[in-house]
């Protein structure tokens, strides 16, 4: 990461009104749901035998930072669009009616196939799980409950309220101390491994991998970078060496690097290639992020991440192969099968339930 600098481009002018969309960011969404996705097949165990289901894991074995990715780029994206006047109440209303509806469908058909196989539910993790505050709750149990995945929304739902309060003093904050903080973010993260051990064995994995305030940290960097591309103060490598640098990192880090090392390295190269391609579309340069099919597959990203580890898991559980896994070509086409229907699922809930919802609760009172 070290040679980054030797590769820096001009400042990015100061955000204009046609930009505001940055459909390449919507086109990296997708990376990022399709990076957890790949996890998530190789450690649900859908291939039974060895030779497959180790190169899927050897792909995707980094692929958890795709929630990191995510919440590096929400950040951005939130500070980069934010609206001039805008008040708090409408901008926590638009949050809210992005993620709520989709959340409450999947919870409660999580919870509707709970009760077919007869699994006991607390009704403590499911009412916390439906106001998404079960990422402040560290027992085992808890903040993996109902949706499993719904985790990342509890800490988005922290991140939202927080950022229109912070937003006036961003903008009035010094550039040398926006730059501290995307420099100091990696270093914090670093600082994560050794520090846990002031905090119960049990408690550890909540502690570095959900607790809230410590995966603000990331989003908070996405903020101090897109406040900085929008004063023009913004320096890195443009997309398509950025772009090399993601690919180098991924392969050397998921090679070479040691765990604990990893979300610090990779919350840099995620940085570089989000702030990349926000310049490819705040310049008009080319950006493959930019077409029409990576732009539609962004969109429903959002309901492709929600929707698909409750696919994988029910209909293994319904087949009898949950835990086991399929034998055989079974095993890499029932990934395929899983990645196609998760993506039609989400394309229908975009559709019907994500567009609709949203336009019915942001409507003008």
């Amino acid at each position: 990461m070290t040679s980054a600098p030797l590769a820096l481009a001009e400042p990015v002018p100061a955000r204009r009104s046609d930009a505001r969309r940055l459909p390449s960011l919507t086109g990296l969404r997708w990376i990022a749901a399709l990076l957890v996705f790949g996890f998530h097949a190789g450690t649900m165990r859908i291939i039974a035998d060895p030779g497959p289901q180790a190169a899927l894991g050897a792909v995707f074995t980094l692929g958890l930072s795709g929630v990191q990715f995510f919440f590096i780029l929400s950040g951005f994206v939130l500070v980069w669009s934010a609206r001039p006047g805008d008040s708090r109440r409408r901008f926590w209303r638009r949050r809210l009616a992005k993620i709520y509806p989709n959340h409450l469908l999947l919870w409660a058909l999580a919870l509707a196939v709970a009760w077919w196989f007869a699994d006991p539910v607390d009704p403590v993790a499911a009412l916390e799980n439906l106001l998404l505050v079960q990422a402040w709750d560290p027992r085992p149990g808890y903040f993996y409950s109902i949706n499993t995945v719904s985790w990342s929304l509890s800490c988005e739902l922290f991140f939202y309220l927080c950022l229109p309060l912070v937003l006036p003093v961003l903008h009035r904050t010094r550039s040398a101390v926006l730059w501290t903080v995307v420099v100091a973010v990696p270093l914090v993260i670093l600082a994560l491994w050794p520090g846990q051990v002031l905090v119960p064995e049990e408690s550890r994995w909540w502690f570095t991998q959900v607790f809230p305030l410590v995966r603000s940290t990331e989003f908070w960097m996405g903020v101090a970078a897109a406040e900085l591309m929008r004063r023009g103060h913004w320096r890195g490598p443009g997309l398509p060496l950025a772009g090399v640098i993601f690919v180098g990192v991924w392969v050397v880090t998921s090679q070479w690097v040691r765990a604990e090392l990893w979300a610090a390295v990779l919350s840099a190269a995620y940085l570089l290639v989000i702030t990349a391609a926000a310049r490819a579309d705040v310049r008009g340069d080319r950006s493959p992020l930019r077409a029409r099919p990576m732009v539609w597959l962004g969109e429903v990203s959002f309901a492709f991440y929600l929707v698909h580890v409750f696919v994988i898991m029910t209909l293994l559980r319904l087949t009898g192969d949950w835990g086991t896994g399929l034998p055989g070509w079974w095993g890499p086409l029932a990934v395929v099968g899983f990645l196609l229907l998760t993506l039609a699922l989400a394309a229908l809930l975009h559709r019907y339930v994500e567009t609709p919802m949203m336009r019915l609760l942001t409507a003008r009172r």
